[in-house]
Protein backbone atom coordinates (compact mmCIF):
# COMPACT_ATOMS: atom_id res chain seq x y z
CA UNK A 1 0.00 0.00 0.00
CA UNK A 2 1.20 3.49 -0.86
CA UNK A 3 2.19 5.96 1.16
CA UNK A 4 0.70 9.99 0.25
CA UNK A 5 2.36 12.85 1.31
CA UNK A 6 0.32 16.03 2.62
CA UNK A 7 1.78 18.93 2.53
CA UNK A 8 0.38 21.27 6.03
CA UNK A 9 -2.25 24.11 5.17
CA UNK A 10 -0.96 27.73 5.97
CA UNK A 11 -2.96 29.24 8.28
CA UNK A 12 -3.41 33.24 7.55
CA UNK A 13 -2.34 35.13 10.99
CA UNK A 14 -5.22 37.70 11.91
CA UNK A 15 -5.03 41.36 11.98
CA UNK A 16 -3.91 43.05 15.56
CA UNK A 17 -7.14 44.72 15.88
CA UNK A 18 -9.08 41.50 15.85
CA UNK A 19 -6.83 40.09 17.69
CA UNK A 20 -7.12 42.05 20.72
CA UNK A 21 -10.67 43.60 20.12
CA UNK A 22 -12.13 42.54 23.39
CA UNK A 23 -9.21 44.32 25.16
CA UNK A 24 -9.63 47.35 23.20
CA UNK A 25 -13.45 47.40 23.45
CA UNK A 26 -13.22 47.01 27.11
CA UNK A 27 -10.60 49.90 27.34
CA UNK A 28 -12.79 52.39 25.32
CA UNK A 29 -15.75 51.60 27.89
CA UNK A 30 -13.41 52.30 31.06
CA UNK A 31 -12.31 55.58 29.07
CA UNK A 32 -15.62 56.58 28.55
CA UNK A 33 -17.10 55.32 31.79
CA UNK A 34 -13.86 57.70 33.58
CA UNK A 35 -14.76 60.46 31.17
CA UNK A 36 -18.36 60.59 32.62
CA UNK A 37 -16.74 61.10 35.84
CA UNK A 38 -14.39 63.52 35.79
CA UNK A 39 -17.48 65.52 33.77
CA UNK A 40 -19.99 64.14 36.46
CA UNK A 41 -17.66 65.66 39.17
CA UNK A 42 -16.96 68.54 37.79
CA UNK A 43 -20.31 69.55 37.20
CA UNK A 44 -23.16 70.42 39.47
CA UNK A 45 -24.27 67.99 42.18
CA UNK A 46 -27.87 66.70 41.32
CA UNK A 47 -30.40 65.34 43.48
CA UNK A 48 -33.84 63.56 42.06
CA UNK A 49 -36.28 64.23 44.63
CA UNK A 50 -40.19 64.07 44.36
CA UNK A 51 -42.14 67.65 44.36
CA UNK A 52 -44.76 66.13 46.53
CA UNK A 53 -42.17 66.34 49.28
CA UNK A 54 -40.93 69.91 48.79
CA UNK A 55 -42.46 73.05 50.32
CA UNK A 56 -42.80 75.33 47.15
CA UNK A 57 -43.86 79.09 47.26
CA UNK A 58 -44.34 81.53 44.77
CA UNK A 59 -42.83 84.92 44.96
CA UNK A 60 -45.57 87.37 44.87
CA UNK A 61 -46.49 91.24 44.91
CA UNK A 62 -48.61 91.47 48.17
CA UNK A 63 -49.14 93.48 51.06
CA UNK A 64 -46.60 92.81 53.80
CA UNK A 65 -47.28 93.34 57.78
CA UNK A 66 -44.32 93.30 59.89
CA UNK A 67 -45.28 91.39 63.54
CA UNK A 68 -44.21 89.19 66.27
CA UNK A 69 -45.92 86.21 66.75
CA UNK A 70 -45.27 85.23 70.61
CA UNK A 71 -46.63 83.22 73.37
CA UNK A 72 -48.05 85.39 76.37
CA UNK A 73 -48.86 84.23 80.08
CA UNK A 74 -52.07 85.92 82.11
CA UNK A 75 -50.76 87.75 85.36
CA UNK A 76 -53.21 89.81 87.47
CA UNK A 77 -52.44 94.30 86.70
CA UNK A 78 -50.89 94.06 90.01
CA UNK A 79 -49.36 91.94 92.66
CA UNK A 80 -49.04 93.28 95.95
CA UNK A 81 -46.82 92.42 98.52
CA UNK A 82 -47.88 92.43 102.39
CA UNK A 83 -45.68 93.87 104.95
CA UNK A 84 -46.01 94.33 108.31
CA UNK A 85 -46.11 97.76 109.46
CA UNK A 86 -45.25 97.25 113.41
CA UNK A 87 -43.35 94.12 114.56
CA UNK A 88 -44.86 91.67 117.37
CA UNK A 89 -46.02 88.11 117.50
CA UNK A 90 -48.62 86.32 115.18
CA UNK A 91 -51.93 86.38 117.72
CA UNK A 92 -54.79 84.94 115.08
CA UNK A 93 -54.77 84.58 111.15
CA UNK A 94 -58.18 85.88 110.35
CA UNK A 95 -57.91 85.45 105.92
CA UNK A 96 -57.04 82.28 104.35
CA UNK A 97 -55.05 81.74 100.88
CA UNK A 98 -57.49 82.64 98.33
CA UNK A 99 -60.16 84.49 100.45
CA UNK A 100 -61.59 87.44 97.99
CA UNK A 101 -61.09 90.78 100.32
CA UNK A 102 -62.32 94.04 100.21
CA UNK A 103 -60.48 97.40 101.28
CA UNK A 104 -59.54 97.48 105.16
CA UNK A 105 -60.55 93.87 105.33
CA UNK A 106 -58.19 92.09 108.19
CA UNK A 107 -55.53 89.76 107.02
CA UNK A 108 -53.77 88.69 110.43
CA UNK A 109 -53.18 90.68 113.91
CA UNK A 110 -50.32 90.87 115.75
CA UNK A 111 -49.71 91.54 119.78
CA UNK A 112 -46.54 93.65 120.92
CA UNK A 113 -46.41 94.16 124.94
CA UNK A 114 -44.06 96.25 124.91
CA UNK A 115 -45.46 98.68 122.06
CA UNK A 116 -48.62 98.69 125.03
CA UNK A 117 -46.13 99.59 127.75
CA UNK A 118 -44.55 102.46 125.21
CA UNK A 119 -47.64 103.79 124.46
CA UNK A 120 -49.03 104.09 128.42
CA UNK A 121 -45.89 105.57 128.82
CA UNK A 122 -46.56 108.71 126.38
CA UNK A 123 -49.97 108.73 127.90
CA UNK A 124 -49.05 109.76 131.00
CA UNK A 125 -45.52 111.87 129.95
CA UNK A 126 -48.87 113.56 127.82
CA UNK A 127 -51.24 113.93 130.76
CA UNK A 128 -48.42 115.66 132.85
CA UNK A 129 -47.49 118.05 129.80
CA UNK A 130 -51.24 118.86 129.95
CA UNK A 131 -51.08 119.95 133.91
CA UNK A 132 -47.62 121.38 133.47
CA UNK A 133 -49.91 123.70 130.74
CA UNK A 134 -52.49 124.63 132.77
CA UNK A 135 -50.06 125.45 135.74
CA UNK A 136 -48.27 127.78 133.65
CA UNK A 137 -51.77 129.67 132.13
CA UNK A 138 -52.59 130.07 135.38
CA UNK A 139 -49.55 131.61 136.91
CA UNK A 140 -49.41 133.77 133.90
CA UNK A 141 -52.76 134.76 134.39
CA UNK A 142 -52.08 135.73 137.97
CA UNK A 143 -49.35 137.83 137.02
CA UNK A 144 -51.06 140.21 134.84
CA UNK A 145 -53.81 140.66 137.00
CA UNK A 146 -51.36 142.14 139.22
CA UNK A 147 -49.63 143.59 136.92
CA UNK A 148 -52.99 145.39 135.66
CA UNK A 149 -53.78 146.09 139.68
CA UNK A 150 -50.68 147.93 139.88
CA UNK A 151 -51.29 150.02 136.71
CA UNK A 152 -54.48 151.27 137.88
CA UNK A 153 -53.31 151.81 141.40
CA UNK A 154 -50.61 154.14 139.88
CA UNK A 155 -52.78 155.88 136.79
CA UNK A 156 -55.23 156.54 139.53
CA UNK A 157 -52.29 157.56 141.84
CA UNK A 158 -51.05 160.05 138.68
CA UNK A 159 -54.67 161.68 138.43
CA UNK A 160 -54.67 162.84 142.01
CA UNK A 161 -51.46 163.96 141.85
CA UNK A 162 -52.09 165.99 138.64
CA UNK A 163 -54.99 167.38 140.11
CA UNK A 164 -53.07 168.30 143.41
CA UNK A 165 -50.26 169.48 141.40
CA UNK A 166 -52.45 171.76 139.40
CA UNK A 167 -54.02 172.90 142.64
CA UNK A 168 -50.63 173.89 143.91
CA UNK A 169 -50.21 176.26 140.68
CA UNK A 170 -53.57 178.12 141.80
CA UNK A 171 -52.15 178.52 145.30
CA UNK A 172 -48.72 179.89 144.01
CA UNK A 173 -50.52 182.24 141.67
CA UNK A 174 -52.59 183.40 144.47
CA UNK A 175 -49.86 183.49 146.82
CA UNK A 176 -50.58 181.25 149.06
CA UNK A 177 -47.67 178.76 148.57
CA UNK A 178 -44.36 179.52 147.68
CA UNK A 179 -42.47 178.85 144.93
CA UNK A 180 -40.14 175.96 146.60
CA UNK A 181 -43.15 174.43 147.80
CA UNK A 182 -44.27 174.46 143.82
CA UNK A 183 -41.31 173.03 142.53
CA UNK A 184 -41.57 170.54 145.16
CA UNK A 185 -44.85 169.52 143.91
CA UNK A 186 -43.87 169.53 140.52
CA UNK A 187 -40.56 167.08 140.87
CA UNK A 188 -43.04 164.93 142.71
CA UNK A 189 -45.52 164.82 139.96
CA UNK A 190 -43.33 164.57 137.24
CA UNK A 191 -41.52 161.82 139.27
CA UNK A 192 -45.08 159.80 139.27
CA UNK A 193 -45.31 160.35 135.63
CA UNK A 194 -42.79 158.63 134.23
CA UNK A 195 -43.14 156.06 136.65
CA UNK A 196 -46.77 155.09 135.02
CA UNK A 197 -45.28 155.38 131.76
CA UNK A 198 -42.80 153.33 132.73
CA UNK A 199 -45.33 150.81 134.27
CA UNK A 200 -47.72 151.14 131.32
CA UNK A 201 -44.73 149.99 129.29
CA UNK A 202 -44.25 147.28 131.68
CA UNK A 203 -47.37 146.19 130.96
CA UNK A 204 -47.71 146.17 127.05
CA UNK A 205 -44.61 144.11 126.99
CA UNK A 206 -45.70 141.78 129.42
CA UNK A 207 -48.85 141.20 127.65
CA UNK A 208 -46.91 140.57 124.03
CA UNK A 209 -44.52 137.88 126.44
CA UNK A 210 -47.76 136.56 127.60
CA UNK A 211 -49.17 135.80 123.85
CA UNK A 212 -45.60 134.38 122.38
CA UNK A 213 -45.04 132.48 125.72
CA UNK A 214 -48.95 130.87 125.38
CA UNK A 215 -48.25 130.18 121.73
CA UNK A 216 -44.50 128.44 122.65
CA UNK A 217 -46.80 126.69 125.28
CA UNK A 218 -49.33 125.14 122.97
CA UNK A 219 -46.70 124.40 120.44
CA UNK A 220 -45.27 122.36 123.02
CA UNK A 221 -48.01 120.95 124.17
CA UNK A 222 -49.15 119.51 120.51
CA UNK A 223 -46.20 118.17 119.97
CA UNK A 224 -46.54 115.96 123.03
CA UNK A 225 -50.13 115.30 121.89
CA UNK A 226 -48.85 114.46 117.72
CA UNK A 227 -46.34 112.08 119.84
CA UNK A 228 -48.70 110.26 121.90
CA UNK A 229 -51.21 110.02 118.63
CA UNK A 230 -48.58 108.41 116.49
CA UNK A 231 -47.76 105.93 119.24
CA UNK A 232 -51.44 105.16 119.55
CA UNK A 233 -51.42 104.64 116.08
CA UNK A 234 -48.94 101.95 115.92
CA UNK A 235 -51.99 99.88 117.80
CA UNK A 236 -53.56 100.13 114.78
CA UNK A 237 -50.52 98.99 112.44
CA UNK A 238 -50.73 95.52 114.73
CA UNK A 239 -53.75 94.76 112.47
CA UNK A 240 -52.51 93.92 108.33
CA UNK A 241 -55.01 94.48 106.67
CA UNK A 242 -55.81 94.36 103.15
CA UNK A 243 -54.45 97.83 101.05
CA UNK A 244 -56.41 97.25 98.34
CA UNK A 245 -59.30 95.02 96.74
CA UNK A 246 -58.28 91.74 95.78
CA UNK A 247 -57.39 88.00 96.27
CA UNK A 248 -55.21 86.80 99.10
CA UNK A 249 -52.94 84.89 97.53
CA UNK A 250 -50.97 83.10 100.62
CA UNK A 251 -50.45 83.95 103.99
CA UNK A 252 -46.22 83.60 104.75
CA UNK A 253 -46.20 83.32 108.43
CA UNK A 254 -48.43 80.95 111.58
CA UNK A 255 -49.48 81.86 114.65
CA UNK A 256 -46.99 82.22 117.62
CA UNK A 257 -44.68 83.34 115.06
CA UNK A 258 -42.67 86.53 115.67
CA UNK A 259 -42.16 89.00 112.50
CA UNK A 260 -39.87 92.15 112.75
CA UNK A 261 -41.41 96.05 111.41
CA UNK A 262 -41.23 95.39 107.57
CA UNK A 263 -40.71 91.73 107.49
CA UNK A 264 -43.55 90.19 104.18
CA UNK A 265 -46.26 88.12 105.39
CA UNK A 266 -48.17 87.38 102.39
CA UNK A 267 -49.49 88.49 99.04
CA UNK A 268 -52.43 89.96 97.66
CA UNK A 269 -53.44 90.06 93.70
CA UNK A 270 -55.41 92.24 92.04
CA UNK A 271 -57.99 89.91 89.41
CA UNK A 272 -60.87 92.68 87.86
CA UNK A 273 -57.93 93.29 85.07
CA UNK A 274 -55.36 90.96 83.92
CA UNK A 275 -51.90 91.17 82.21
CA UNK A 276 -49.80 89.25 79.59
CA UNK A 277 -46.20 88.92 79.91
CA UNK A 278 -43.85 87.68 77.52
CA UNK A 279 -40.48 87.22 76.34
CA UNK A 280 -39.26 88.75 73.14
CA UNK A 281 -35.75 88.57 71.33
CA UNK A 282 -33.54 91.21 72.05
CA UNK A 283 -33.13 91.89 68.13
CA UNK A 284 -36.26 93.78 68.41
CA UNK A 285 -35.21 96.36 71.65
CA UNK A 286 -34.88 99.43 69.69
CA UNK A 287 -38.32 98.48 67.71
CA UNK A 288 -40.45 98.08 70.78
CA UNK A 289 -41.95 100.65 72.53
CA UNK A 290 -44.78 101.22 75.10
CA UNK A 291 -48.23 101.59 73.13
CA UNK A 292 -47.67 99.02 70.06
CA UNK A 293 -51.17 97.49 69.04
CA UNK A 294 -51.25 93.61 69.36
CA UNK A 295 -54.17 90.73 69.68
CA UNK A 296 -54.65 87.60 70.59
CA UNK A 297 -57.10 85.43 69.15
CA UNK A 298 -59.65 83.72 71.13
CA UNK A 299 -62.72 81.30 70.31
CA UNK A 300 -62.49 83.00 66.99
CA UNK A 301 -62.87 86.64 68.56
CA UNK A 302 -59.73 89.45 68.43
CA UNK A 303 -58.92 91.25 71.29
CA UNK A 304 -57.05 94.18 71.32
CA UNK A 305 -53.81 95.08 73.57
CA UNK A 306 -51.38 97.31 74.08
CA UNK A 307 -47.93 97.64 75.45
CA UNK A 308 -47.90 98.94 78.94
CA UNK A 309 -44.53 97.98 80.26
CA UNK A 310 -41.07 97.37 79.08
CA UNK A 311 -38.29 95.92 81.00
CA UNK A 312 -35.14 96.68 79.14
CA UNK A 313 -32.86 93.81 80.70
CA UNK A 314 -31.80 91.08 78.48
CA UNK A 315 -31.60 87.87 80.19
CA UNK A 316 -31.04 84.78 77.96
CA UNK A 317 -30.89 87.05 74.64
CA UNK A 318 -34.60 88.01 75.26
CA UNK A 319 -36.51 91.09 77.20
CA UNK A 320 -39.83 91.20 79.03
CA UNK A 321 -43.34 92.87 77.73
CA UNK A 322 -46.67 93.33 79.43
CA UNK A 323 -49.32 94.09 77.60
CA UNK A 324 -52.76 95.13 78.84
CA UNK A 325 -55.95 94.98 77.20
CA UNK A 326 -57.41 98.33 75.73
CA UNK A 327 -61.21 96.82 75.27
CA UNK A 328 -63.10 93.85 76.13
CA UNK A 329 -61.06 90.52 77.46
CA UNK A 330 -61.67 86.97 77.17
CA UNK A 331 -64.50 85.93 79.53
CA UNK A 332 -63.07 82.67 80.91
CA UNK A 333 -59.67 84.54 81.53
CA UNK A 334 -57.33 82.87 84.22
CA UNK A 335 -54.32 83.51 85.79
CA UNK A 336 -51.52 81.01 84.43
CA UNK A 337 -53.52 80.71 80.65
CA UNK A 338 -51.19 80.94 78.01
CA UNK A 339 -52.52 83.15 74.49
CA UNK A 340 -50.57 83.63 71.44
CA UNK A 341 -49.91 87.50 70.94
CA UNK A 342 -49.43 89.23 67.69
CA UNK A 343 -47.38 92.14 68.08
CA UNK A 344 -47.77 94.73 64.95
CA UNK A 345 -44.56 96.63 64.38
CA UNK A 346 -45.33 98.23 61.33
CA UNK A 347 -48.30 98.79 59.13
CA UNK A 348 -49.26 97.09 55.72
CA UNK A 349 -47.24 97.49 53.09
CA UNK A 350 -46.58 96.40 49.48
CA UNK A 351 -43.65 94.23 49.37
CA UNK A 352 -42.08 91.33 47.52
CA UNK A 353 -42.83 87.97 49.61
CA UNK A 354 -42.76 84.41 49.71
CA UNK A 355 -44.05 81.82 52.61
CA UNK A 356 -41.70 80.97 55.50
CA UNK A 357 -39.59 77.73 55.29
CA UNK A 358 -36.34 76.09 56.93
CA UNK A 359 -34.84 77.07 53.50
CA UNK A 360 -33.57 80.51 55.92
CA UNK A 361 -31.57 78.06 58.69
CA UNK A 362 -30.04 76.34 56.17
CA UNK A 363 -28.50 79.08 53.74
CA UNK A 364 -28.56 82.11 56.09
CA UNK A 365 -30.94 83.89 53.77
CA UNK A 366 -27.99 84.04 50.94
CA UNK A 367 -29.46 81.71 48.38
CA UNK A 368 -32.39 79.70 47.73
CA UNK A 369 -33.37 76.67 44.94
CA UNK A 370 -35.39 78.14 42.16
CA UNK A 371 -37.45 76.21 39.77
CA UNK A 372 -36.79 76.29 36.20
CA UNK A 373 -39.97 77.54 33.58
CA UNK A 374 -41.01 73.65 33.05
CA UNK A 375 -41.00 72.86 36.81
CA UNK A 376 -38.61 69.85 36.50
CA UNK A 377 -35.43 70.96 38.32
CA UNK A 378 -34.64 74.03 40.81
CA UNK A 379 -31.38 75.22 40.74
CA UNK A 380 -28.92 77.52 43.42
CA UNK A 381 -29.85 81.23 43.05
CA UNK A 382 -28.38 84.44 45.23
CA UNK A 383 -31.30 85.82 47.11
CA UNK A 384 -31.43 89.29 49.70
CA UNK A 385 -33.64 88.65 52.65
CA UNK A 386 -35.20 91.94 54.26
CA UNK A 387 -38.03 91.91 56.99
CA UNK A 388 -40.05 89.07 58.43
CA UNK A 389 -43.23 87.84 60.21
CA UNK A 390 -43.86 84.30 61.35
CA UNK A 391 -45.80 83.68 57.87
CA UNK A 392 -43.22 85.55 55.30
CA UNK A 393 -40.07 86.85 54.20
CA UNK A 394 -39.37 90.01 52.50
CA UNK A 395 -37.59 89.49 49.11
CA UNK A 396 -35.29 92.63 48.61
CA UNK A 397 -33.08 90.96 45.53
CA UNK A 398 -32.68 88.11 43.47
CA UNK A 399 -35.86 87.04 42.64
CA UNK A 400 -39.46 88.63 40.93
CA UNK A 401 -42.90 88.44 40.73
CA UNK A 402 -44.15 84.94 39.41
CA UNK A 403 -40.97 82.87 40.45
CA UNK A 404 -41.38 79.39 42.12
CA UNK A 405 -39.00 78.71 45.30
CA UNK A 406 -38.24 75.47 47.30
CA UNK A 407 -38.89 76.39 50.96
CA UNK A 408 -38.89 73.32 52.84
CA UNK A 409 -37.08 70.28 52.82
CA UNK A 410 -33.38 71.82 52.79
CA UNK A 411 -32.22 68.78 55.71
CA UNK A 412 -32.41 66.42 53.18
CA UNK A 413 -30.42 68.03 49.99
CA UNK A 414 -27.18 67.93 52.10
CA UNK A 415 -24.20 69.63 49.48
CA UNK A 416 -26.52 69.26 46.47
CA UNK A 417 -26.53 72.46 44.03
CA UNK A 418 -29.42 71.24 41.47
CA UNK A 419 -32.11 69.12 42.48
CA UNK A 420 -34.14 67.19 39.56
CA UNK A 421 -37.89 66.70 40.33
CA UNK A 422 -39.79 63.70 40.44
Amino acid sequence: MGTIDRMDRVIPKKHPVLRYKYYILAGIAFLILLIFVIFSAAGPKKLRYEVDKLGISEVEQSKFLEYLDTEGVVLPILTIRLNALEGGIVDRIVSDDGDMLKLGDTILVLTNPELIRTIDDDRDDLEKKRITHRENLLEMERKSSQLKRQSLETVYKMDRLGKQYALDQEEYNIGIKSKAQLEVASDEYQLNEKTTKLLLEEMKHDSLMNVIQKDLMKNDLDREEKRFRRSAERLDNLIVRAPIAGQLSFVSVIPGERINLGSAVGELKVIDQFKLNTKISEYYIDRVTVGLPATIIYQGEKYPLKISKINPEIKDRQFSVDFVFTDLQPENIRIGKNYRIQLELGSPEDALVISKGNFFQTTGGQWIFKLNESGTKATKVPVSIGRQNPQQYEITGGLKSGDKVIVAGYDNFGDAEEIILK
